[in-house]
């Protein structure tokens, strides 16, 4: 791949090929969703019923190379809303291209936009490609996060 890299919102169309690269990125953690999961994730993803719930893809040589999912939610200390950035992956073909930065600064642009200029995510300690990425384009906190 050495096209030029261009992010756009997700669009109805995009449904297959979203589907793959979810998909891909559900499987390098190792985790698998139920159809509906997927039907009702791009339908909100599209939905201006779900505004706070949004979606990015990229695409290189024609062809979706990657995608991010972002979520506003409120925050109870800041008087803005921030931007949970939920998902991001790049089709291992296109990796290296700069696929997964353009996304991650598309993101912040929109957010800037919105006035939601905090964004954060979360990645696992292992996902040591990525880290270095992270590492450049935005600040490690030490937080760590806890589930039930």
């Amino acid at each position: 791949m050495s096209g030029p890299i261009t992010i756009r919102p997700l669009q109805q169309s995009d449904q297959p090929e979203w589907r793959r690269l979810w998909r891909g990125y559900l499987d390098y953690y190792e985790t698998s969703l139920p159809n509906e999961v997927y039907e009702t994730t791009f339908r909100r993803l599209l939905s201006s019923d779900h505004p706070n719930q949004n979606g990015l893809i990229a695409l290189q040589d024609g062809g979706p190379v990657g995608l991010v999912h972002y979520i506003y939610h409120p925050h109870n200390w800041k008087i803005e809303d921030v931007c949970y950035l939920q998902d991001l992956y790049t089709d291992p073909a296109a990796r290296g291209c700069g696929v997964a930065r353009k996304l991650i600064e598309a993101v912040y642009g929109v957010a800037d936009a919105d006035g939601h200029p905090t964004v954060y995510w979360l990645t696992q300690d292992f996902n040591e490609t990525a880290r270095r990425l992270y590492d450049r384009v935005a600040t490690l906190t030490p937080f760590i996060k806890y589930s039930r």
